[in-house]
């Protein structure tokens, strides 16, 4: 049914910085799932293999869709350096992903489209709050704190170190 909420207002762990990556696809013809079906189901392996790698950098995503067409994931990464290491490594599971979209892309003339935005958030830069929520987005990747212990206002966790 979910996780549970966690009562009160909490705060994310980090105060590291944080590289924010938002990847998600576009479904353009809802009656050509061959062009966007294999596109949706290839993040799930990519982040079940960055997920077992401990060194990866990546340190928690979230799902997100916009609905009717919009499929998306916000990824938390620990470096931007590691981000792009994943992103050309050969073998491993983004480059084969980027290979069959580029070919599907050709014969599907514009039925699905992609999308990335990369963000760098340096130390002091973000805060986060959570309102009886269980943990939720960066919170969920880094763990949750309660608000008080990095500053009971948002101008208080937008320090910067």
């Amino acid at each position: 049914m979910g996780a549970k909420p966690i009562e009160g207002r909490t705060t994310a762990v980090t105060e590291d910085e944080v590289v924010v990556f938002l990847v998600g696809m576009r479904i353009n013809s809802f009656a050509a799932p061959r062009s966007w079906l294999p596109v949706a189901r290839a993040m799930g392996p990519m982040l079940a293999e960055l997920s077992r790698e401990k060194g990866s950098g990546l340190l928690g995503f979230q799902f997100l869709l916009g609905f009717p067409r919009v499929l998306y994931v916000v990824q938390y990464w620990d470096s931007k350096e590691k981000l792009l290491a994943y992103a050309s490594v050969p073998d491993r599971g983004h480059r084969p992903a980027w290979a069959a979209f580029n070919r599907r892309l050709r014969e599907g003339k514009g039925k699905v489209g992609i999308w990335h935005e990369t963000y760098v958030a340096p130390t002091g830069s973000y805060e986060s709050i959570y309102v009886n929520m269980p943990a939720f987005g960066l919170g969920k990747a880094t763990g949750v704190v309660p608000v008080g212990r990095r500053g009971d206002r948002a101008v208080d966790r937008l320090r910067i170190s």
